[in-house]
């Protein structure tokens, strides 16, 4: 195994979406790395893409709809075995309401009180504990 500081660094982006109390999420399809667990939706930003270009296309995408980037809300770094994720979770507006499960096994609009009924991946269960935790000091 490599020595920690020579694993890949991945930039990936993720959206909150907030509607009525309600944040939206999406689980993993079974061929997907980590299958099955749920997280914002989002993706990989590829090598000369801005976060919100790569937010936009990653949403369109996987949901079949647009999104209008906001304001950078956390950034989490998680190491895995062969990789480090850093994270980057912005807060996002659709475009349209008509959400639809394109390249995702399911999508779900949750209450924050219902996420620990929902398995994460590690990455974004740390972005949301830490959502969470900041949404409380206010």
């Amino acid at each position: 195994m490599k020595p920690d500081s020579a694993k890949e660094r991945i930039r990936v982006v993720a959206a909150v979406i907030e509607k009525n109390g309600r944040y939206l999420l999406t689980q993993r399809t079974e061929t997907a790395v980590l299958p099955l667990l749920w997280e914002f939706p989002g993706g990989r930003v590829e090598k000369g893409e801005t976060d919100a270009d790569a937010l936009v296309r990653e949403i369109q995408y996987r949901l079949d709809v647009c999104v209008e980037p906001g304001t950078l809300i956390s950034l989490t770094s998680h190491e895995y075995e062969n990789y480090w994720i850093d994270l980057f979770l912005y807060e996002c507006t659709l475009c349209d309401e008509k959400v639809c499960a394109r390249r995702v096994n399911d999508v779900r609009w949750v209450a924050s009180d219902e996420f620990e009924k929902y398995s994460f991946t590690p990455a974004d269960e740390a972005s949301m504990n830490r959502l969470l935790a900041e949404k409380h000091e206010i």
